[in-house]
């Protein structure tokens, strides 16, 4: 229980980081400050925090029809949404799991 709580607790917390990221790289492109590298954007969408990013991305308008980028976030967030309901089928749980223990 304790280790539920502590995975939904990083997963929002990764999240609202990567809102507030977008959120930021959108106001410094706007006064034309240093920039937060794509890369960056796209690993904390990897961490856990699609949900954010894409939030974020819609809310700020930003990075919307910028490619590749547009396209490497919205695989990032299939890849999990897929992960996560594959994750809620018991005989694909124990499928994924077991390959994760083989690494």
């Amino acid at each position: 229980m304790v280790l539920t709580l502590g995975f939904f607790g990083l997963a929002i917390l990764v999240n609202l980081l990567a809102f507030a990221v977008f959120g930021l790289d959108k106001r410094r492109a706007r006064r034309g400050q240093w920039r937060v590298p794509e890369r960056n954007l796209l690993t904390l969408a990897v961490l856990g925090g699609s949900v954010g990013a894409k939030i974020g991305q819609r809310v700020f308008r930003h990075k919307t029809s910028k490619q590749p980028f547009a396209v490497i976030l919205n695989a990032i967030c299939l890849m999990q949404v897929v992960a996560a309901v594959a994750m809620m089928i018991p005989t694909s749980r124990e499928w994924i799991l077991s390959g994760v223990s083989f690494f």
